[in-house]
């Protein structure tokens, strides 16, 4: 009996082990497709990014050089100035580009991220080596077709850079980190950048290429907009999800952002079938948008996510403030 009785204990036992065995493979199995999505959504997402941001380089090298120097035309934010500086003093462009973005790719990794920071950095350092080494043929001599086509060009590359991730110029991250220290809108900022730039260009060049120089600014910048859909400063997402948690998570911890959270309910269905969710909200910036839609491909490629332009914000929290405790 005894015998019986160690023969079933023995056989059991085997039975359990076997289980957690083939449990265990099965989550290792499910870990290990997991992980080689997520990987596979990483590479297609800096694919694409390298792929926008290196058309976006030439596009804009082309808008400088191919249009723009030859004749002493210049655009606004950091771009114009190095194109300033190198029209008054003879420095070149190169160094003026790499020199000028210095602070505010600083600015950037600070208020933005250090992903972002590093994308710009590399970005405006192969514009400068693109500028630097690349011969482009000088299009036409006429000032009207030089500052719209000029303007196009520049406007495209800073589009498809910023759909990237990066910034070719870096006075919008210095207009995001007044906006938010002074309250008032990032489009003033630029504006009165700009006004600046422009009035110091009428008075050492000429108000003729100022003028122009000011046409060279609104192609741009209509351009730009084209390129990125029209996505303003700010973005309001919404996100239904079945695995809201983890997303919320990520958006708090990795991307330190402030959520909203509201309890709702998912209909679907020819019957109409409803099902308890959370739904997730949250406002960041358009230069963390492409960011934010990989992470949520990597956690859940179903998820349905609504994205709003937001003109302003006031009050509340977008940007999480680190405690002290955290940076200990």
């Amino acid at each position: 009996m005894k015998r019986i009785w160690k023969h079933l204990v023995r056989k059991y036992n085997f039975l359990g082990i076997e289980k957690a065995e083939t449990a265990s493979s099965t989550r290792a199995r499910y870990e290990l497709a997991k992980h080689l999505i997520e990987l596979r959504i990483t590479a297609i997402s800096y694919f694409r990014d390298f792929c926008l941001i290196l058309f976006g380089i030439f596009s804009a090298s082309f808008g400088v050089k191919g249009f723009l120097l030859t004749n002493k035309f210049i655009d606004g934010g950091a771009t114009g100035i190095s194109l300033l500086t190198n029209a008054v003093t003879g420095i070149p462009l190169w160094i003026m580009l790499i020199s000028i973005n210095i602070p505010f790719i600083l600015l950037g990794s600070k208020i933005v991220g250090r992903e972002f920071a590093i994308k710009t950095a590399m970005t405006i350092s192969v514009l400068a080596l693109v500028i630097a080494t690349v011969e482009f043929p000088n299009v036409t001599d006429d000032k009207l077709l030089v500052a719209i086509f000029g303007g196009f060009f520049l406007g495209a590359g800073i589009g498809l850079s910023v759909r990237g991730g990066a910034v070719i110029d870096g006075t919008e991250v210095l207009a995001i980190y007044l906006s938010r220290k002074f309250g008032t809108t990032i489009g003033d900022i630029i504006g009165i950048i700009n006004i600046i730039i422009f009035s110091v260009a009428a008075y050492f060049l000429s108000i003729e290429i100022a003028l122009y120089s000011m046409i060279t600014y609104l192609s741009a910048s209509k351009t730009l907009d084209f390129v990125v859909e029209g996505i303003e400063e700010y973005m309001g997402v919404t996100i239904v999800s079945s695995h809201s948690e983890e997303i919320a998570k990520m958006i708090i911890s990795d991307m330190e952002r402030g959520i909203t959270v509201y309890s709702g309910k998912r209909g679907y269905g020819k019957t109409g079938e409803s099902k308890e969710t959370n739904i997730i909200y949250s406002v960041i910036t358009r230069l963390e948008l492409n960011k934010l839609n990989t992470e949520i491909k990597k956690i859940d490629p179903n998820a349905f996510v609504v994205i709003n332009s937001v003109k302003d914000t006031h009050g509340g929290m977008i940007k999480k403030r680190r405690l002290k405790h955290e940076e200990i």
